[in-house]
């Protein structure tokens, strides 16, 4: 997917609005000063208010990206792009929609 490379401090929300942290897994490629987000490091998603009826908490705990770049690639594993796609998962593993790139820097474009 063409777009933007996805960096440590882009604004990424699950579908509930839970903001998403990025753990790199090895920050040595950087975008605009911060290492940039591959398919190996972890997205954690933090304070996500989702719950089922009766009101059960049933929170996006992490995203799972499925589709990252094809062309460009950080220490051998494929950057995430603003248009990548990707599912917040529950604790059960249950898909609770895709996550929200808001804030990327704009300077970097991968395929």
């Amino acid at each position: 997917m063409t777009g933007p490379i996805v960096h440590v401090g882009a604004a990424i929300t699950c579908t509930h609005g839970g903001p998403v942290t990025v753990v790199p897994g090895s920050p040595r490629v950087l975008v605009s000063g911060m290492p940039v987000a591959t398919m190996v490091d972890q997205f954690l998603v933090a304070a996500c208010i989702f719950q089922l009826p009766p009101p059960t908490p049933h929170p996006c705990i992490r995203v799972q990206w499925l589709t990252p770049a094809t062309r460009v690639f950080a220490n051998g594993a494929p950057v995430i792009t603003q248009t990548s796609v990707g599912l917040g998962l529950a604790p059960d593993q249950a898909p609770q929609g895709p996550p929200i790139v808001a804030g990327v820097q704009p300077r970097v474009i991968a395929q």
